[in-house]
Order: structure tokens, then C-alpha cells, then sequence
């Protein structure tokens, strides 16, 4: 055997024996195969290490990333109350519009390190490489090093996992947590352990705490592959199975037991909720909601944001890109896997194995393929795991099939397959590729032609002299993933912000570096006032990109979208805005507001910074990303009317009126927020009566009103 096949020889086969009985189904260590060789250390040490460079390297670069979350991490490093809530404001207005765990560990950095984009990034990227180190982990617990080495690998350089543990979205956790998930389901279905997988299922419910329902798709994988695999007895199977599931419900409910009985006056609104309620958040806006489209208050739902739903969605200009370089692959190598498996004893680990990544991979999938709610193409980085881990598991499973003395028919078939997928690999890149033919062209032909001619190879590999095999092995796996890392280094060395950020380069019909606009329709510039592909309103309502009008009708006072007569925007029903809605400078790509925050100019830095401490807030402003700008550049609380898209009903006008009457408000602060699909007009009443009440004046292009000279006269 020559030295590259016996990198990806693997351990022995698991035991497959009599069922154990219950009083000893946890005795004795797991079978783990033979002790690993002396160049895993080294090669998983270089492999976290590039990780890390790769996640770390110019960071700083993309400032507040998604300023929404900067600043809800700002305001939990200076209260504890808004730590625990996941406010988005020291005072304690409002939360963010998903539960707090991602927060939890940006908003202790930040108490560590002081506010800066490193303190709140750096811990982003933490989590990637350690998502590589457990994927590595779990891998190579039932297939072997080389398979966990090929699983981390394909993982660290999937470009949305690049983009995503780069950016402070609450996917980066979320990935860790299940992936630990995962591998206390391995550790479980190995000796039957109770514990092992009542930790699965709390890990799972902590990955709620990170982004809600979508950390539950994994459940009835996870679930099935113990009810299958386990060795013990059907019964105590499922009781384990339910002990699992109090496990979610405890590590999960603990947190929305407390948001639900705290009374609502003691506590900051629900935010994304219409009736300030954490249950009506979970299964509505960022729960069924996200399935059916009915999302009460969303700015997506059956338009733009969601993009079009059905099997092609990840393969598409938003997505392709994004996740799917080796996702044909994946799928070639899991039914492989499966059929070499074909009638094992029903405890077989390397079937249980392509079971639950192969189920993670589909359930997840295919729901991402057919929501019809809010969908945003870096929600697909909860695959990259799946991808990687089958990758590694289907290719060493063939590789060892070609090269173990099975018969020939076999040896021939699983070879084939391998070759198949390397090629299909290689002309799914070339397509890719071929989105951005400005980009690089060389490397579009290099790759077609490195991943044919070795998969060609690859056929007559048996042929070839031993010391060619290592160089055919090398020349395939840099044609497999010459794609996605060039994207993933591309990702790296760009700037992102916004709320909608993008991995790779610009791709015809789709999305650019760094943007933060709606999918199709790429990236806005000068405050929103011009949009590729579509046209930019002047009559102060807001059109999307591409020149769709969102739905539900007629979007009022989209900030950066055009001014009405006498710099008033057209409010919902005929209403009037307050003058200079819309206005301000968007910092990054986006929309001047909705989906990235303002970075105020020196001069009304000093205006709201002037007496703060006279203040519960130095300012209002309707929309979070409005307000996120003011209260970074500031450092003190600005309440974000309306919540993120300034839809929410929190809080109300006869609220407002009290708090300025109250004097805990400084100033309002031009610049409207978003009203789609429904969802509460007090932000519009809240702006209209600012209007009437109080006289306006401007700082640097920015329309303020001083809610404390008294009524206009």
C-alpha cells in the first residue's frame, strides 16, 4: 500500500455484534480504531492554524460588521439588564429581533476589550476554528483522520462560512453548537449513553437561544439516528430520546419562561413581536412564519427578500456561490455511501454516520429550498458542516473501497464514483465561476481542466506508477476546492456590513462584496439613491431594487429613498413625514438605514453627546440600524423606534409623548424606517407628531428636533 492510500485508510470496523444489554450497554471505551499516525497532530495543527488566519486576517476591516447586533453588544456590556434581555440599548427599549446567546459572548468581550470591532469580530472568528476542530473531532471518531482533516477543510473554506464567522451575525454560534451537537450524538450512539445525548439535546437548545427555531432542524435527524443505531433496547432507546428532548426544552425554555413572566413594564420590548410576547417571536416572525411568509412586521415575505423558492434556490446567482461548490458532491457521495453500507447490522456506525450528516444535510436543505418566508443567502452556512463531513466520509469510505482488495466489480464501481464526483465537482465550479467572468477567467479554465484530467486519472489510477498517486490525489483535491477557497480569500480581504452580507465576488444578476441590499438586486449606493437594476423613487416612498415595489403596496419614508415636496417624505395613507426623512450617510453598502447604520458627522456627534447624562436616551430615531450609527458613534442610549424595521408597536405615541414629557428624550432624529406586510403604524404616528410639535432644524444634512425646547409655535 503506498503512502497516500494509507492516509486514508480507515480505522477498523466498528463492532457490529449481539445488541448489549441495558446493565452494560455504557461499560467499556467505544472502539475508536487504531491510535492516530504521527502526522495528524501536525496536519490538524496547520489546518486550524490557516483556519485562523483566514478567519482573523484584516478584521478589523469591516468595522461594526452588522451594526444591528454592534450595538445591541455595546448596550449588554453596559447593563446587565440589557445583557440578559439582548436589548438594543443600554435603557432598555427594545430587543433585538432574536435571542441573545450570540450577544452574550460579543457584549462580554466587549466589557473585556473596550468597544472596538476587533472585541466584537474576533470572537466570531473563535468560533470557526473551533467548528473545525469538533467537525475534525466527530469525523474522525468512525471514519478516521483523514476523512476529519477533508471534513474541517471543506468547512474552513466554504466561502459563507468564511463570510459568516467574519461577521457578527448569530450563525457563527449557532454552527458550533451543532456541530457539538453532533458529536455528542456520536459519543452517544457509541456506548448508548444517556448523558451523551440529553447533552445533544440541551446543546440544541442553547443553539435556540442563538437564532431561535432554526437550531430545531437537526432535531429529528439527531433523534432517528440514536432511535436507530444505539446498541441497547428499543424502549431505552426512546427513553433516552425523551430525556433528550426535556434536555432541549430546559436549556431552551429557562430563558423565554423568565421573558414571559417578567411583567412587560419591567422588561424592554420583545422586538420583531407585534404583541411584545418572546412565544409570538418564536413561532411567528422567526418561526412558521419564515415557512409560509406570513410574517407580520417583516420587510421579505413572498418578495424580494425571500428570492425564489424550489430545489434550484441553492444552486442560484444569490446562492451558488455562497455554498454549493461541493454540494453535488456531497449528495453523489452520500447515496455512495449508502449503498456500500447496503443490509448492515442495524448498529452500523458508518451507515449511523452518513445518516446524520446526510439527514442534516436534507432536512435543512430542502426547508431552505422551499420557505417562503425571509430567506437570505448566509443562512446557508448551517450546511457548510453537513457538506464537509460527507465529503470526508463518502470520499475516504470509496478511497479505501478502490484500494482495499474488494472485488473487483466493487473496487471499479466505487472508483467510478469517485471520478464521477471529482468531475461534476469541477464543472459545477466552471459554472460558478463563469457568474464573475471578469473575475480571475484563468482560473475558471485551470479548474475544468485540473478536475477532468484527474478524475480521467482517477479511472486508471491502478495503472499509474505508486509514486503518481499522491500527485493525482493532489491535483484533484486542488481542482475540488481552488473555487471556493479563491471566493473564501476574496470574502476575507473585503470589508462587509450591513444586514445581508455576501461571500465572493460580484456575479451577474446577483449580489456583490460587501453588500447589504435585497438578493437580485445588488448593492445600493449614495444613500440608497441609486439602485442597479432598478430606480430610485423621488416622491418619498421606497421602491427595491430591481425597481419592485415591496409587498403589501406602498413603502413610506424608506430612509435614503428620495424626498418629498419641502424635504418631506409621503407617509403611509397621505400622512407626512418629518422633513429629512431619508436623509443621513449610509455607512457600507445597503439602504441608508433599513439595513445598515449611519455614521453621524462630527457636529451632531457633539450635538447628542452634549448633556447626555441628563438623558435615559440622547435620541430617537425610528429604525434599529438608524439608531445602531448614533448610539456606536456615541456610546449612549438611542431608542430605535419601531425596532428593526420600525414596525413594531413599541413604543406607541401616548408612550413617546410620556417620555418626552418626562424629559428622558433629547432630540428625534430624521430618517423613517420600513412598513411592509403589515405590522404597527405608531412609528409613522410617533414621526407625524414630532412634525407638528416641535421645530426642526439641520446638523450636517441630518434633520433634528429638540424634543425639549417645548411645542413649535
Amino acid at each position: 500500500m503506498d503512502k497516500t492510500e494509507s492516509l486514508l485508510t480507515l480505522p477498523a470496523p466498528a463492532p457490529t455484534g449481539p445488541t448489549p444489554t441495558a446493565a452494560t450497554a455504557d461499560a467499556g471505551p467505544p472502539a475508536r480504531g487504531r491510535p492516530n499516525p504521527a502526522w495528524v497532530r501536525p496536519a490538524l495543527a496547520a489546518l486550524l492554524l490557516a483556519t485562523a488566519l483566514l478567519y482573523l486576517w484584516g478584521l478589523g476591516a469591516s468595522g461594526w460588521a452588522n451594526s444591528f447586533y454592534s450595538a445591541a453588544a455595546q448596550a449588554g456590556s453596559q447593563s446587565w439588564k440589557a445583557f440578559f434581555y439582548g436589548s438594543s440599548d443600554a435603557a432598555n427599549s427594545i430587543t433585538v429581533d432574536k435571542t441573545p446567546a450570540s450577544l452574550w459572548l460579543m457584549a462580554l468581550s466587549v466589557r473585556v476589550f473596550g468597544l472596538n470591532s476587533w472585541a466584537i469580530l474576533v470572537p466570531q472568528a473563535l468560533l470557526g476554528v473551533a467548528s473545525v476542530g469538533v467537525l475534525f473531532a466527530t469525523v474522525r471518531r468512525w471514519y478516521g483522520p483523514a476523512a476529519g482533516l477533508i471534513a474541517g477543510a471543506v468547512l474552513a473554506v466554504t466561502p459563507v462560512a468564511t463570510l459568516m464567522f467574519r461577521f457578527n451575525n448569530p450563525d457563527a454560534l449557532l454552527v458550533l453548537l451543532l456541530i457539538g451537537a453532533a458529536y455528542a450524538t456520536v459519543r452517544a450512539v457509541e456506548t448508548a449513553s444517556t448523558r451523551w445525548i440529553v447533552l445533544a439535546g440541551a446543546l440544541v437548545g442553547f443553539g435556540f437561544l442563538t437564532k431561535m427555531l432554526q437550531a430545531f432542524l437537526v432535531i429529528p435527524v439527531f433523534a432517528g439516528v440514536y432511535l436507530l443505531a444505539a446498541p441497547t433496547g428499543f424502549w431505552r432507546r426512546v427513553r433516552q430520546v425523551l430525556a433528550a428532548g426535556l434536555g432541549v426544552v430546559l436549556a431552551a425554555g429557562w430563558w423565554v419562561a423568565i421573558v414571559e413572566l417578567v411583567p412587560a413594564s419591567a422588561r424592554p420590548y420583545v422586538g420583531g413581536s407585534q404583541g411584545n410576547s418572546i412565544l409570538e417571536l418564536t413561532l411567528g416572525y422567526n418561526g412558521l412564519g419564515r415557512i409560509t411568509g406570513a410574517e407580520e412586521g417583516s420587510v421579505g415575505g413572498r418578495g424580494p427578500a425571500s428570492g425564489q423558492t424550489g430545489l434550484g434556490r441553492l444552486f442560484d446567482t444569490e446562492n451558488g456561490g455562497q455554498i454549493s461548490w461541493l454540494l453535488p458532491a456531497a449528495l453523489i457521495l452520500l447515496v455512495a455511501g449508502l449503498l456500500l453500507a447496503g443490509r448492515a447490522a442495524r448498529t452500523d456506525r458508518r451507515r449511523a454516520g452518513l445518516l446524520l450528516w446526510g439527514g442534516w444535510l436534507l432536512v435543512t436543505g430542502v426547508v431552505f429550498s422551499f420557505m417562503s418566508g425571509i430567506f437570505h443567502a448566509y443562512y446557508s452556512v448551517a450546511l457548510a458542516p453537513a457538506v464537509g463531513a460527507l465529503v470526508g466520509i463518502g470520499g475516504t469510505l470509496l478511497w479505501q473501497r478502490r484500494a482495499a482488495g474488494a472485488p473487483r466489480w466493487q473496487a471499479l464501481a466505487a472508483t467510478v464514483t469517485l471520478a464521477a464526483a471529482l468531475a461534476v465537482t469541477a464543472w459545477w465550479s466552471w459554472r460558478l465561476l463563469g457568474r464573475s467572468p471578469d473575475w480571475y477567467p484563468w482560473l475558471r479554465t485551470a479548474v475544468l481542466a485540473g478536475g477532468l484530467a484527474a478524475a480521467a486519472l482517477l479511472v486508471v489510477a491502478d495503472r499509474l506508477a505508486r509514486r503518481a498517486v499522491p500527485v493525482l490525489v493532489a491535483l484533484g483535491a486542488t481542482a475540488a476546492l481552488a473555487g471556493p477557497v479563491a471566493y473564501s480569500i476574496q470574502t476575507a480581504a473585503t470589508p462587509h456590513t450591513g444586514s445581508i452580507p455576501s461571500a465572493g465576488p460580484a456575479v451577474e444578476g446577483g449580489s456583490g462584496p460587501g453588500r447589504g441590499g435585497f438578493p437580485g438586486g445588488g448593492r445600493m449606493r449614495d444613500g440608497g439613491q441609486n439602485a442597479p437594476g432598478g430606480q430610485a423613487r423621488t416622491d418619498g416612498q421606497a421602491a427595491f431594487p430591481g425597481g419592485a415595489q415591496g409587498p403589501g403596496g406602498q413603502f413610506p419614508g424608506f430612509p435614503g429613498g428620495g424626498q418629498g415636496q419641502n424635504g418631506g417624505g409621503q407617509g403611509r395613507d397621505g400622512g407626512q413625514l418629518p422633513a429629512g426623512a431619508g436623509e443621513g450617510r449610509a455607512t457600507g453598502g445597503g439602504m441608508g438605514g433599513l439595513l445598515d447604520s449611519r455614521e453621524p458627522s462630527a457636529e451632531l456627534r457633539a450635538l447628542l453627546e452634549a448633556n447626555a447624562v441628563d438623558y435615559t436616551w440622547v435620541a430617537a430615531t425610528i429604525g434599529s440600524q438608524n439608531a445602531s450609527g448614533y448610539q456606536l458613534a456615541t456610546g449612549e442610549p438611542v431608542m430605535a423606534i419601531g425596532g428593526f424595521n420600525g414596525s413594531d408597536p413599541s413604543p406607541t405615541l401616548a408612550q413617546f409623548q410620556r417620555y418626552v414629557a418626562e424629559g428622558k428624550i433629547h432630540y428625534f432624529i430624521g430618517g423613517s424606517g420600513f412598513r411592509a406586510n403589515g405590522g404597527s403604524s405608531a412609528s409613522q404616528e410617533i414621526a407625524a407628531w414630532v412634525a407638528e410639535t416641535f421645530e426642526a432644524t439641520t446638523v450636517d444634512g441630518v434633520t433634528v428636533y429638540d424634543l425639549t425646547t417645548g411645542q413649535e409655535g
